[in-house]
């Protein structure tokens, strides 16, 4: 079973980043203003990224290193930008990213998922 690790735009232009095994379904709960605190006051939102991973524990990685990323780093993986991302580290002295090197397999949000066909 899949396990996803997404990225949405909230109302304000906030980034939320999250992790789901149904993303169709926590797109529906976000939607609904159920599915995070966060969220629940930053709708509508936009579904801008996600990723497929093999594990939950992998997801849960995953989610929570870009949870620690500024909000250029973010837009460059949302991109497709991996070159750009480890300059874009806060700490120079972090080790080299899996993300994009024999990390999950990453690939921009289909607009299907959303609702608005784009």
């Amino acid at each position: 079973m899949p396990f996803y690790v997404y990225i949405l735009q909230c109302s304000d232009g906030s980034y939320y980043t999250g992790h789901t095994d149904n993303l169709d379904q926590r797109m529906a709960q976000h939607g609904d203003g159920m599915g995070a605190r966060y969220t629940s006051t930053r709708c509508p939102l936009k579904l801008l990224w996600a990723t497929d991973c093999q594990t939950r524990e992998q997801a849960w990685e995953l989610e929570k290193q870009v949870h620690g990323w500024s909000r250029a780093k973010k837009e460059a993986l949302m991109r497709g930008d991996f070159a750009a991302l480890p300059g874009l580290s806060r700490s120079k002295s972090a080790p080299a990213e899996s993300v994009g090197a024999g990390g999950p397999t990453l690939r921009q949000a289909q607009g299907e998922r959303n609702g608005d066909g784009g």
